[in-house]
């Protein structure tokens, strides 16, 4: 699949092995990783963060193999959902940096078409979260306050 704006193809990845369920060499019970799981969310990590710690700490390799549920949805469960969905954040998180970097050095035009890259992304993906019900049909994002979204 070609990059999105870019005019080259994109990296070949490695694909996971099929499974369906835990690994048998795997040493921790279901109640310890959802308990490390909400212990970690408590302490601000991501999902993304919270699974590389799973993996290379503990040797589980994937929640979902594991328990049968994603990450993302043993969180909602446990009402621990974070306000935003993570790449939104990240995103936004993005634009932020490069906005304060432009304040600093107006005439930086890689920049600011990077900027301008970044806000295309979060605006496709607002679109695509409205759509899904995740936001509000009102909800709009103002790049002069991204900051506070944060």
């Amino acid at each position: 699949m070609a990059r999105m704006h870019a005019r080259t193809k994109g990296k070949a990845g490695s694909t996971r092995p099929y499974r369906n369920e835990a690994p048998d060499w795997m040493e921790h019970d279901k109640e310890f990783i959802l308990q490390k799981i909400e212990e970690l969310r408590r302490q601000g990590l991501p999902s993304a963060m919270i699974g590389v710690i799973l993996r290379d700490q503990y040797g589980i390799p994937s929640v979902k193999e594991v328990l049968g549920k994603k990450l993302v949805k043993i969180l909602e469960e446990k009402d621990l959902k974070p306000k935003y969905p993570e790449d939104l954040t990240a995103l936004v998180r993005k634009a932020v940096n490069i906005r304060r970097h432009l304040e600093e050095n107006p005439k930086d035009l890689h920049n600011k078409r990077g900027l301008m890259l970044v806000e295309s992304k979060i605006r496709r993906l607002v679109k695509y979260y409205k759509k899904k019900g995740v936001f509000p049909p009102k909800f709009k994002y103002q790049p002069d306050k991204a900051g506070l979204l944060l």
